[in-house]
């Protein structure tokens, strides 16, 4: 890569879940490629964060990040342009994480917007705890101690950028020190990727398409998806703004976007034929993914490398961190 001046740092993350979709590759990481080349980026599995709400059963958490880190690499995510760990692995982000709990107002927290939402969606489980109620500030953690310039989120993630604004705030005036940066929030382009049944695409609704799915597997998956409901014969008028196909073609193929459009409303494509080109287009676009993700998988050391390489990389700039936070709030350096 050629030398050339880095807008500034970015830190971002994701809880691992397993396997990625395309809400994922969409909603950000098609982002963080192009953000790596102009930033100094860091890039997290947040393993602790998962655990705030799937305490109860952290066995899969290892498993899970392994196949997100594969869909990571295949997807473009490069360890030579940016940092990629895993976040139980830089022990400063929880001593950091406990420091500012000692100055956050509990107030503050139980604000949060997603707190409450969280709390009435994710029915059926016990999120009465510190750990959920304090995972936004374990979010700042993460973003301040790598003095993040800016952190790419979706639209309802914008609240916790501006509640780790506050904590950066409060802790440089209660210490008179400059120590962290206010990190500035950049919103991803596509606010909700659809899923194959015209909701947000979600593993919690079953309507996912899979990163690493297989390219003869995807034809089946966009025969699933749901048309413009009023139109019954091929060549009745449709109306694309209600059909998850056309919503997909504005992702994969929007320089033919409004001549889809138009053949749909005239009734001149029918609903398999148009089907059948974006199951094409998918294929195109997703097959080198899955290629990539196939290689990476007959070498399953170099997983365990990346991590390691990362791993010293991100704690040699967060132990740096600590020490200044240490030195600001009178306690022993170690």
């Amino acid at each position: 890569m050629t030398a050339k001046a880095k807008k500034g740092v970015i830190l971002s993350g994701m809880r691992p879940t397993g396997k990625l979709h395309l809400g994922n590759l969409f909603g950000a990481l098609e982002n963080w490629v192009r953000l790596q080349e102009d930033y100094h980026c860091f890039f997290c599995i947040v393993d602790w964060h998962a655990l705030t709400t799937a305490y109860e059963n952290p066995a899969d958490v290892q498993k899970n990040s392994d196949e997100m880190l594969l869909d990571w690499l295949s997807c473009g995510i490069d360890p030579e342009k940016a940092v990629i760990f895993r976040q139980s692995d830089v022990k400063e982000h929880a001593e950091l994480h406990l420091l500012l709990s000692m100055l956050t107002p509990l107030s503050w927290l139980e604000r949060v917007p997603t707190y409450k939402e969280q709390q009435q969606q994710l029915t059926g489980r016990n999120l009465s705890t510190y750990g959920f109620l304090g995972y936004p500030l374990l979010q700042a953690a993460d973003i301040l101690i790598y003095k993040a310039d800016v952190v790419p989120v979706g639209e309802d993630q914008a609240p916790h950028i501006e509640f780790t604004r506050e904590v950066a705030r409060r802790f440089n005036y209660l210490y008179e020190k400059n120590i962290f940066p206010e990190p500035a929030t950049m919103l991803n382009k596509y606010k909700v990727v659809p899923g194959i049944d015209n909701r947000k695409m979600s593993k919690s609704y079953d309507n996912i398409i899979e990163i690493s799915l297989a390219p003869q597997e995807i034809p089946a998956r966009v025969r699933r998806m749901i048309t413009d409901p009023g139109r019954i014969r091929k060549d009745d008028p449709g109306n694309p703004l209600v059909c998850s196909i056309y919503a997909f073609h504005s992702i994969f193929s929007p320089e033919e976007l409004e001549k889809t459009a138009a053949a749909c409303r005239k009734g001149e494509i029918g609903c398999v034929e148009c089907k059948n080109n974006l199951a094409a287009v998918m294929q195109q676009h997703l097959e080198p993914f899955y290629l990539q993700r196939r290689a990476l998988e007959e070498s399953p050391g170099k997983l365990q490398e990346i991590l390691a390489a990362g791993r010293k990389k991100a704690q040699a700039i967060a132990r740096e961190t600590m020490e200044e936070v240490r030195s600001a709030m009178g306690l022993a350096s170690y």
